[in-house]
């Protein structure tokens, strides 16, 4: 007894050991840690790899348990990116961009950003080239900006239109007896048609084909004074595959040369009159943009905020991929409440979500617009819920190829009762009055529970509808027609008066300063997310923090896996009546 009483004694002696440990080296990074300033050679190119970067904005957090972490902002979002680019045009020391077989994670409205802000870099007279192994047609739509374009001669290139799919599931539920109860308004509300369904209705159809060709046409229209390459010629190359070799690529102008890297390398030597044998000096995207964000922090006393709204709408405090009620109802009132903030820009890239935290956040934008400026910058996505929180702000810019709209509501309940009849299970429920029970999965759904459900799906899309009808200056009536959860393409919701202006967010950001008549300012950001102990080791284990849970499942699993077991918790996660795109989108 006494041997395993000295055992246990050892381990908890090591496990407290590693504990304080731990926890020492961070206290003593917070304190005398921080990050080293970027050093810029003179004659340096700035490399443009985008793996990490996956949302506008990178976040900030503040640790109430352990204020020592706290962070300004991590710098890793896209907007910390197009900084840093537009501080490089101005740069002695940058004398070009290289684009390197970068891996790109962002929407099209966002690479459309970053395209634009390259162009604008060009026109400095400093150089943007790009080479890569492989091309997806997104990331030779940024490509596409370069002066020159090099294409691996054993690499790959697609370049052959858009398309989306989705799976339907009727005929699974009828066969295994898992059920999902549906109940919407609006006809085209297809985020639950594959559960009603084994096939794409003609609306669903028919909104898709719309934004898609939408889409392309922004995209092929870029491209097209690029490459200066007419529209139909690129559009009988996608259609014929006319570019599915490097060489069939070059021969149609998509590229400009067929080399391997070292080639690009000493392309780039010979721009900067580097020797061959030497190499050139090299600066990182993200290191160069937290050293600009650093910079720019103090600069001036006006400020434009932007606030943020990337990801699911849902109760909370929210988090960098959640629009929590939390945090974005207090950086509205924060940034109300602060005198040097003059005007604000709502940055939404959102499909929806909860109906009552969209109609929350609503409420905050509708008190905070009668003290300042609110405008909405729309990015790759602003539908259902995410559209409910722009339609009341003073002016709405969005992208030509942002998808919008989807104005309509649903509720959907899992139903098991099928299934365990199957297999001999019954459940029964005593109750006092004929609605005092709940709903159960193990029942089948009752008539009054579906009927009052409808009722309220009703009543909140009247709202939803009535409030984009107020913020938009419409008939209840004009609205209702366009709605019905359809989505829209940015092009389209311009037609339709459902968004002011075609543009970014620099677009939207001048026009704010434009309303509060301010001329020399700087932004801030927000939301600033809180957090707890629980919040940064996720309740996994001691050890946990050495590997994010997300990180080992994606190991475990696979991306493709992951993201569809991603797409089952959302669905199982919902409370309430959702405002909600009507699928996830998936461009290839």
């Amino acid at each position: 007894m006494k041997f395993l009483s000295n055992v246990l004694s050892t381990i908890v002696g090591l496990f407290l050991f590693c504990f304080l440990f731990f926890f020492g080296i961070i206290i003593l990074g917070a304190l005398f840690g921080g990050e080293e300033k970027t050093i810029v050679k003179e004659n340096s190119v700035l490399e443009l790899n985008l793996e990490k970067v996956t949302q506008d904005y990178g976040g900030k957090f503040n640790y109430k348990d352990m204020p020592f972490l706290n962070e300004k902002g991590t710098h890793d979002g896209l907007s910390d990116i197009l900084r840093a680019i537009e501080a490089a045009a101005t740069d002695d020391k940058i004398k070009g961009i290289s684009i390197l077989n970068n891996s790109l994670n962002l929407g099209v409205a966002q690479t459309k950003a970053l395209r634009d802000e390259l162009e604008k870099f060009k026109k400095s007279g400093k150089f943007v080239l790009a080479y890569d192994n492989v091309l997806t047609q997104k990331e030779y739509y940024l490509n596409s900006v370069a002066n020159k374009i090099y294409l691996n001669p054993v690499g790959e290139m697609d370049f052959k239109g858009l398309s989306t799919e989705i799976m339907y599931f009727k005929d699974f539920q009828d066969k295994t007896g898992l059920k999902m109860e549906v109940i919407r308004h609006g006809k085209y509300k297809s985020a639950v048609e594959p559960f009603l369904t084994n096939q794409m209705s003609p609306e669903n159809r028919e909104q898709i084909t719309s934004f898609l060709n939408s889409i392309w046409d922004a995209m092929v229209t870029d491209i097209s004074k690029s490459r200066n390459i007419p529209v139909s010629k690129l559009n009988v190359i996608a259609n014929d595959l006319l570019a599915r070799t490097p060489e069939m690529a070059k021969n149609n102008k998509l590229v400009d040369l067929v080399a391997y890297e070292d080639v690009y390398h000493k392309d780039i030597k010979k721009l900067l009159k580097v020797d061959d044998k030497e190499d050139y000096n090299k600066v990182n995207i993200l290191d160069y943009a937290r050293d600009i964000a650093f910079e720019n922090e103090f600069s001036t006393k006006d400020k434009i905020a932007i606030i943020y709204a990337q990801g699911q709408i849902g109760s909370g405090e929210g988090d960098i991929d959640v629009v929590g009620e939390g945090s974005m109802r207090r950086s509205l009132k924060e940034a109300r409440e602060d005198d040097n903030v003059k005007a604000i820009v709502l940055r939404i890239d959102s499909p929806g979500g909860s109906a009552l935290t969209s109609d929350l956040i609503w409420r905050e934008i509708e008190i905070t617009k009668k003290v300042k400026p609110v405008v909405v910058s729309m990015g790759n996505l602003a539908a259902s819920g995410g559209y409910y929180i722009a339609c009341n702000a003073d002016k709405i810019f969005a992208e030509a190829s942002t998808i919008t709209g989807s104005i309509g509501v649903f509720g959907m309940l899992p139903n098991f009762s099928e299934l365990t009849k199957k297999y001999g299970v019954n459940s029964e429920s005593v109750e006092t009055h004929k609605n005092a029970s709940e709903y159960s999965p193990f029942t089948p759904i009752d008539t009054d529970f579906r009927n009052f459900t409808q009722e309220s799906v009703e009543q909140i899309y009247k709202t939803f509808v009535s409030r984009v009808a107020a913020g938009r200056k419409m008939t209840f009536e004009q609205v209702d027609a366009i709605a019905q959860g359809r989505v829209w393409s940015g092009t389209e919701a311009l037609r339709l008066k459902l968004i002011d202006k075609i543009g970014g967010m620099d677009d939207a950001i001048a026009h704010a300063a434009h309303m509060s008549k301010v001329k020399d300012y700087a932004t801030v950001e927000f939301p600033e997310y809180e957090k707890d102990f629980e919040d940064i080791f996720g309740g996994s284990g001691f050890f946990s923090f050495l590997k994010t849970r997300e990180t080992l499942l994606k190991e475990e699993l696979g991306e493709e896996n992951y993201q569809m077991i991603q797409r089952i918790k959302e669905l199982n996660s919902k409370k309430g009546l959702q405002a909600s795109l009507p699928f996830v989108i998936e461009i290839k």
